[in-house]
């Protein structure tokens, strides 16, 4: 059996109002092959949940500039694990500080990728961890 599209939620939580990041990051993964779904703006952690267990995705790119990270990304993280996702793997973007990154990471998320990121290297760093992830999830 030939295997599903890697399957990506593109979620914008909270006020931020530009989502040209958003939007240049899912053409890229629809480009590359990738199945792309779009949140749209202004969106609750809990919408975001929602959708990723909807569409039932392989990855959630959160994308944030407001400085919000701290409080939205721990709830989707934990949303999604209550919800099931174990194995979804969790990147964050856009306006991201230094000093803010080991908290993200060991909130769940994956891998942080600010303005300016490779493309290249954001897909590759997808199909690596979502392959991680099924194979994780076929042992189990």
């Amino acid at each position: 059996m030939p295997e599903r599209p890697i399957r990506v939620l593109v979620a914008k939580p909270g006020l931020d109002s530009h989502d040209r990041g958003a939007k240049v990051l899912a053409r890229a993964l629809r480009d590359a092959g990738m199945e792309v779904i779009y949140t749209g703006l202004h969106r609750t952690p809990e919408e975001v949940v929602r959708a990723a267990v909807d569409e039932d995705v392989d990855v959630v790119c959160i994308s944030l500039l407001s400085g919000a990270h701290p409080v939205l990304v721990p709830k989707v993280v934990r949303g999604l694990r209550e919800a099931g996702l174990t194995e979804t793997v969790v990147l964050l973007g856009g306006t991201i500080p230094d000093a803010d990154i080991p908290d993200m990471l060991a909130a769940g998320v994956a891998g942080v990728f600010g303005p300016g990121s490779d493309i290249d290297r954001i897909v590759a760093f997808i199909r690596e961890k979502v392959a991680e992830a099924r194979a994780g999830a076929a042992r189990a």
